[in-house]
């Protein structure tokens, strides 16, 4: 299975091959959660504020399904 994976902001210093917008595409096992995903992307769980599955919000424990659509969100602040 594969799944395509994106990650903006503060998150993208964990990703630096990629381009502001590209994804990721990740093959992955079945029965992998969103927490799994990103552990095996060496994303920071206290740094992940939002997950987004096929722009649809998610829970860490939640099933990754073959195609899916993952972003993986921080906490952001402006003013």
């Amino acid at each position: 299975m594969e799944a395509e994976v994106r990650v903006f902001a503060t998150l993208r210093r964990y990703l630096p091959e990629l381009a502001i917008g590209e994804a990721k595409i990740v093959q992955i096992e079945p029965g992998t959660t969103l927490d799994q995903l990103r552990e095996c992307l060496d994303l920071p769980a206290e740094e992940v504020k939002v997950i987004m599955v096929n722009n649809l919000q998610a829970d860490p424990d939640d099933l990754v399904s073959d195609g899916d659509r993952v972003t993986y969100i921080p906490a952001v602040a402006g003013g």
